[in-house]
Parts: C-alpha cells; structure tokens; sequence
C-alpha cells in the first residue's frame, strides 16, 4: 500500500508552483506590452521577480533547499531564467 508523505506539504508545492506560473503569465503579459522590447522588459521583470521571491523568502525564514517548495526555489526558478533570457539577448550593432 502506498502511503502519502504529507498532504499538507503537496498542497504548499501545488501553490508554489500555481504561483510561479500565475506570475510568469503576468510577467509575460507586461514583458509584451513593455516600450523597450519583449527581451529587455522580461529580463528587467525577471530580475526584479528574483529580489522580490529573495526579500520575502528572507522576511518569512524559509529554508532553502528544504522538502517543500518555497520562494528560495521561485528565486532559482527565476533566475535560471534570467539567465536563459540573458544570454540570448545581446545585441549585434550594424
């Protein structure tokens, strides 16, 4: 028989990660509708999304790398994608 560890500990990583995906859409919405180009403006918003998640992980004392997803793992979220972003955004002057 196959026993749940804690449903209470999945249910914080489902909100976790409903909210990392609620917040890429928001971010993605504001990176398209940004006057300096999709790029700049997703990498400006990552960027800021990665010292929000590490400002309140550190006001709420979480853990990082502990069993239950927390903002320490939305900032490593955020930025992996930063650096995604980041290294395929250089522009090439003409």
């Amino acid at each position: 028989m196959v026993q749940l560890s804690n449903p209470s500990r999945e249910l914080r990583s489902t909100q976790v990660l409903v909210r990392f995906c609620l917040r890429m859409i928001v971010i993605g919405i504001f990176a398209a509708l940004g006057g300096i180009g999709f790029g700049k403006s997703l990498a400006a918003l990552l960027w800021m999304s990665i010292i929000l998640c590490a400002v309140i992980g550190v006001m709420k004392r979480e853990r990082p790398f502990g069993a239950v997803l927390n903002h320490w793992d939305e900032t490593m979220a955020y930025a992996a994608l930063f650096a995604l972003i980041s290294g395929f955004d250089h522009s090439v002057p003409v």
